[in-house]
């Protein structure tokens, strides 16, 4: 019989008061970012550091990204994920999250080897730069082989939904050497579904809800980034959006539970 607990709920955390709602609704893990628009890029100091001191149950997990964009990364960028590995290291955070590649989509073996080395001790995943690879179950191989812990997909779709079919079977190819975590689009709305179709047991997912600025005055003719983006209103993790998430599994558990008690 499956269990509740052997799932992992990890909450992409746009910043210490997202970690502190994930914490507050029991979540496994948090992976930090900034940039949430690019897609997730290294969060700044303070902002690591904060959260690390008041995540007490929650796992810290930060994001190594330098910038946006693709994941073909330069000596420079390189050294820069390095130095940030260490900072989270010295920092007392618990994993980090990233991934290389080639100019032809492959893994990029000798760099991730390289922050591979640097991050020795701390939990790693193998971030979305997955989905971009052009030949996932060979990618996937060479992952378990270099020591990454899990591989974060959406089966290298738009959603981890629309990717269910190979989800599934990368899942199965996997075979407990290197974890799945299906993630993009991931909510209370499908996460029973996508374990259901995958069988994968650990799920990221960011469960924000629109908080409106607090601002009476605002200069609309200003912007200080994109021109139609909205500036006053910011999108934070709620607890009570990844307690009904992770809820979604837990009611299924409890009902697969009364019927093989009734069977027996």
């Amino acid at each position: 019989m499956k269990k509740q607990d052997d799932y992992q709920f990890e909450i992409c955390a746009n910043g210490v008061e997202s970690c502190l709602a994930a914490q507050e609704a029991g979540a496994d893990r948090v992976e930090l970012c900034a940039g949430i628009p690019e897609g997730g890029v290294t969060p700044s100091y303070g902002e690591i550091k904060v959260a690390r001191r008041l995540l007490l149950s929650t796992r810290l997990h930060v994001i190594i990204r330098p910038r946006g964009g693709d994941f073909l990364y330069t000596p420079l960028e390189i050294e820069r994920m390095m130095e940030d590995i260490q900072l989270c290291r010295q920092l007392g955070v618990d994993g980090v999250v990233f991934g290389c590649l080639t100019a032809d989509g492959d893994v990029d073996v000798h760099n991730c080897e390289l922050l591979l080395r640097q991050a020795e001790g701390m939990s790693v995943t193998f971030h979305r730069a997955f989905d971009s690879c052009r030949y996932p179950r060979q990618a996937l191989s060479q992952l378990a082989e270099m020591g990454f812990h899990r591989i974060l997909t959406s089966g290298q779709q738009p959603t981890a939904e629309l990717g269910i079919p190979l989800l599934a079977e990368l899942n199965q190819l996997a075979a407990g050497r290197i974890t799945l975590m299906a993630g993009c689009g991931v909510n209370e709305k499908n996460i029973a579904a996508i374990e259901a179709a995958t069988l994968i047991r650990e799920f990221h997912f960011s469960a924000r809800e629109t908080i409106p600025s607090l601002m009476r005055y605002r200069n609309l003719s200003v912007y200080m980034g994109a021109k139609d983006a909205d500036e006053f209103s910011r999108e934070v993790t709620t607890a009570s959006r990844v307690r009904t998430t992770m809820g979604r599994l837990k009611i299924k558990d409890e009902r697969l539970k009364i019927k093989e008690e009734t069977l027996v």
